[in-house]
């Protein structure tokens, strides 16, 4: 982990901060007190930033790559409930209100590079900023609600429906995910999802 300060590409991370859905409503003076706070940190593909049943909590700002929120049972078997690339955040905010250990596990599904500071920290922060809050909440409920609406799609649609349904909803991550991932991701076998495309 490297501080942005003294990061060789600082500048470039302060600007990739400023287009974060959360970060953006920041005023100048509030990134004076935030910018220490946070640290920059590189995960090379399948790492895992948060391990689901954990009590450690931390708040995650995507600078480059994309993160896969993931719950597994104990015969291994795996669910990713949802995707998020640069600008977006992921967060174990709702599980540290509640004081229970997070349910997920959040990995690197490509190279990552992360703006990362711990879930107390973070809290404290927007305590004292009400704007900042509102915002990060708002964005924490259209995650949640994001994940239901993925979990029904598994329930209510075919294997094609739900390809366009990702195409239609996530048309900028397409190419970027590998075919076996956006498979897991769809609950269908890297088998059906060519079959699908190649039906069109």
């Amino acid at each position: 982990m490297t501080s942005i300060a003294s990061h060789p590409q600082r500048n470039s991370i302060r600007v990739q901060l400023r287009q974060n859905v959360v970060l953006r409503c920041l005023g100048a003076p509030f990134w004076d007190e935030l910018e220490p706070k946070l640290e920059i940190s590189e995960f090379a593909k399948g790492a895992m930033l948060v391990t689901q049943g954990s009590d450690e909590m931390e708040q995650f700002f995507i600078l480059e790559g994309i993160l896969k929120r993931v719950v597994g049972n104990s015969e291994g078997k795996e669910m990713i409930l949802r995707l998020a690339a640069e600008t977006d955040m992921d967060t174990s905010y709702a599980a540290w209100r509640l004081q229970t250990p997070t349910p997920y596990s959040i990995v690197a599904l490509t190279h990552c590079r992360v703006a990362r500071l711990p879930m107390e920290t973070w809290v404290e922060f927007i305590e004292d900023h009400g704007e900042v809050k509102k915002v990060f909440e708002y964005e924490v409920m259209r995650l949640m609600s994001e994940v239901m609406a993925h979990t029904i799609t598994l329930h209510l649609l075919d294997a094609p429906g739900r390809l366009a349904r990702f195409e239609r909803k996530h048309a900028a991550l397409v190419e970027r995910i590998p075919k076996k991932e956006l498979a897991a991701y769809l609950n269908i076998t890297p088998e059906t999802l060519s079959r699908v495309k190649t039906r069109r």
